[in-house]
């Protein structure tokens, strides 16, 4: 396993992203704690190392740290961000907070000598003046001699270290993102020409070592998996199936907060389309119940993740003794809700993460923990299924309950629903659908004036919100063609009782995320 690459989380939100890149460079990665031990560094006998980002500034006293030796391992290590400045900390370098903030894109100038660029194995091909993500506070003001600048930018004097004999690299910015239109090529140039390592990881050996992985630990027991209707849980029952056939118990939950006629058409799909020996619970009655008089959008994900386990926990009545619960998890979800490998920070929980209660005797099974959705869809790809719904659009666990701000109630349930339909049908009707990541309806619990004949109203405001992304991790708004926007909003205004304004979400990602709540 030397030809992989170990990334050492300091806590950033980005970590997950690169290790994607990595990943996109064929060349398997694993995120592990920035807490590890150089002696389980050496026995990982990793090909090479990175070190992420992170909120923290190095000079403070409880900021996250690991051993100076790790730069004495003769492993090549590429620090970013938070991660260069670790190690030009652990190197003897100053490192101080600095007025000039830099936040956003700025332009990378390569370094020259004597009319020439500086020698970098680093910067190899990447071109001058490209732009770059960054995001600090911090600056280094003093360096030793086995390291070279090889390149700066506006407001940072030293944006690339390199020590060539060390085999230690830094960026100040953030190569792993979009927004750095070089990033690829630097990862590149870190993995294969100073790493040396070779692109033999992909999909379908995924599947391979995760069908292995589930076998072994499993082994005779039955697994319960939760199916959403969405792609994850989709192509986790295909897996699943593929690895322990009959001992996969399937259960997709009606909550009532589906789309509208979701329930009876997917159960149709998982039983005629997929062979999938589904049980499904009509349970729309509790989880309204349960929501009732909830506006916090934290409480209502919380209380949802609880009465799903309540709901599951029936099916064993049915089966017989359980001792696996399988769940569609995403990196995205993980890494918005918990602080995983470090210290990051919490942007919103998700009901399906955060483990089970103690009480229960089950185990978790989450395979997709560590993959974005797009990756997901590449496995769906791989097992066979068909891209009508490969591509489908994804919808949250909570389903409706995180797009009805404020309190739920099954009128605003049947509105929402109503509305949703007609985005759907118009999406289809204008060929959009498939150029968009992810198109919804949200309700809004604020009310407008409104007139229709010669009557006043007085009713709810839904907001349409269109998004594109590859990941999930950011998204831009889709610029949406006036006479789409003009159909939809007339059919709503005109067709679902208790809506009288359409408004059109402008928002990307970051700062807003993709859900309202």
């Amino acid at each position: 396993m030397k030809n992989r690459v170990l990334i050492l989380d300091f806590g950033s939100q980005y970590t997950k992203l690169i290790a994607r890149r990595i990943r996109e460079l064929k060349v398997y990665t694993e995120i592990i704690p920035f807490r590890i031990n150089i002696d389980q560094i050496r026995t990982l006998s990793p090909g090479a190392i990175i070190l992420s980002g992170g909120p923290s500034s190095v000079y403070k006293k409880n900021a996250p740290k690991i051993s100076r030796d790790i730069l004495n391992l003769g492993i090549p290590i590429l620090g970013i961000c938070y991660g260069l400045q670790l190690i030009a900390f652990l190197s003897g370098m100053v490192v101080d907070s600095t007025k000039n903030r830099e936040y956003g894109l700025a332009t990378l100038e390569i370094g020259k000598k004597e009319n020439r660029r500086l020698r970098s194995q680093l910067l190899k091909k990447v071109k001058n003046n490209s732009k770059v993500w960054m995001s600090h506070g911090d600056i280094i003001s003093q360096f030793p001699r086995d390291f070279i600048v090889t390149a700066r930018t506006e407001n940072s004097e030293i944006a690339v270290i390199e020590s060539e004999k060390r085999k230690l690299y830094g960026v100040q910015f953030h190569p792993e993102v979009i927004h750095t239109t070089e990033g690829t090529k630097l990862l590149s140039n870190f993995v294969f020409n100073i790493a040396g390592l070779k692109p033999d990881w992909d999909m379908e050996n995924f599947i391979k070592s995760t069908i292995i992985n589930i076998k072994n630990k499993v082994g005779k027991e039955k697994i319960i998996l939760g199916l959403s209707g969405g792609v994850d849980s989709t192509v986790l029952a295909l897996l699943l199936k593929k690895a322990i056939g009959k001992q996969l118990i399937p259960v997709f939950i009606d909550t009532g907060l589906l789309r509208k006629n979701e329930y009876k058409e997917l159960m149709s799909g998982f039983k005629n389309k997929l062979d999938l020996n589904v049980i499904g619970i009509e349970a729309a009655d509790i989880f309204i119940a349960k929501l009732a008089n909830i506006s916090s959008p934290e409480k209502k994900r919380k209380v949802i993740g609880k009465t799903f386990i309540d709901v599951f926990q029936s099916v064993e009545e049915r089966v017989g003794k359980v001792k696996y619960l399988a769940q569609g998890t995403l990196y995205p979800d993980v890494i918005e809700s918990v602080s995983v490998n470090g210290p990051s920070v919490t942007i919103k929980s998700h009901h399906n993460v955060g483990g089970l209660p103690k009480k229960m005797n089950w185990k978790l099974i989450e395979p997709f923990k560590e993959l974005f959705k797009d990756e997901v869809r590449k496995v769906g790809k791989e097992l066979g299924l068909e891209d009508e719904l490969i591509n489908r659009h994804p919808f949250p666990g909570p389903g409706l309950a995180v797009r009805i701000i404020g309190r739920i109630t099954r009128e605003k349930i049947e509105k929402l629903q109503q509305a949703d339909l007609i985005l759907h049908e118009e999406l289809l009707h204008f060929n959009i659908y498939n150029q968009v990541w992810q198109a919804f309806i949200v309700l809004l619990s604020v009310k407008s004036v409104g007139v229709m004949g010669d009557i006043r109203t007085y009713e709810n405001v839904a907001v349409i919100r269109m998004v594109n992304s590859i990941d999930g991790m950011t998204a831009d708004w889709y610029p949406a063609p006036y006479d789409f926007l003009k159909k939809v909003s007339s059919r709503i205004v005109n067709e679902v009782k208790g809506i009288n304004r359409v408004t059109y979400d402008l928002t990307s990602k970051p700062p807003g995320t993709i859900e309202w709540e």
